[in-house]
């Protein structure tokens, strides 16, 4: 049975990638040569030096590894290609691969949207963002372009309108591992589909900026409030944090930011359209709080402006 594993050298970095390859080394018909993840990163207010979850999952399984700044690195090439591999696998690795690593094998890429939509470094956020009805993941035979080569597969799901960042990454990171393995297990028998250039859309990578809300429109906020889940949260031009809102309306004209209701721990905001329900937020460098509580401290009533 040894001889007859598929031979794979992985790529990735968090804990989308860590899934897939959970995945790989729990399958019978593979084999994990080699591992690539980016370097240990400092995390939090304390900046602690952090490794990313491929690196820890590949460490307690006592897979090679290597975490290079650069593929170009010295020895990375010769690394990979002394492996032999039948196939690079590669997952939000955060890094392009140069010509001489693709000609290595069939470098499969599992990217989190519906190619040719969403290429680049935040699909998944992107496609909140734009308050998407359909989310998916997509296998692809990579190529020197930007997330640009021939498609393989496809799983795709239709997106709860309550569902946020967390939940959607999870439901992608389980729909990426069945389709890597069907992906590498039918791949002589798989037609790669050319992508239609002329529809393709990018995403950039989110800085903490753009977190930040005016209250112009209910939708646009929430639609944020979903994307930036626990980084960088949605919060106003003085730094207060919203944690915990939902929709109320969102066709109305008010003043922006106007205070239009209290309620028992939650307050209801006025945007230029639509409205919002505060619940739970967080001043700059204190403690979350309800909403209401908020206000009292402020000595805000129904009428004022939050911001």
């Amino acid at each position: 049975m040894k001889n007859n594993l598929k031979k794979i050298v992985y790529m990735g970095t968090p804990h989308y990638a860590q899934m897939i390859l959970q995945t790989l080394i729990d399958s019978t018909d593979m084999e994990i040569c080699l591992v690539l993840t980016q370097p240990d990163r400092p995390v939090g207010r304390k900046k602690l030096l952090t490794p990313p979850a491929v690196k820890v999952l590949a460490t307690e399984h006592n897979i090679p590894l290597l975490q290079p700044q650069k593929l170009s690195d010295e020895g990375i090439y010769k690394a990979i290609l002394d492996t032999k591999p039948d196939f690079i696998v590669v997952a939000a690795f955060g890094q392009l691969l140069p010509q001489s690593i693709l000609d290595i094998a069939p470098c499969i890429n599992l990217h989190a949207s519906l190619l040719p939509q969403y290429r680049g470094a935040s699909p998944v956020q992107q496609s909140l963002l734009n308050g998407d009805a359909y989310s998916g993941v997509t296998s692809m035979l990579m190529e020197a372009g930007l997330d640009s080569g021939p498609i393989l597969g496809y799983n795709y799901f239709k997106i709860p309108q309550n569902m946020r960042l967390q939940d959607l990454m999870s439901q992608l990171s389980v729909d990426a591992c069945e389709l890597t393995l069907d992906t590498l297990r039918n791949f002589h028998t798989l037609q790669p589909l050319a992508q239609t250039k002329a529809i393709a859309t990018h995403c950039k990578k989110i800085r903490k900026e753009d977190g930040e809300i005016s209250f112009d429109d209910a939708k646009e906020i929430y639609n944020k409030f979903r994307a930036y889940q626990g980084w960088p949260d949605i919060f106003t031009q003085n730094g207060l944090k919203i944690l915990e809102m939902k929709v109320v309306e969102l066709s109305t004209n008010y003043i922006c930011g106007t205070i239009l209701q209290i309620k028992e721990s939650s307050i209801v905001v006025g945007c230029t359209k639509g409205s919002i329900e505060i619940i739970t937020l967080q001043p700059k460098s204190k403690k979350a709080m309800d909403a209401k509580s908020y206000l009292l401290g402020k000595g805000f009533k129904v009428g004022s402006i939050l911001i």
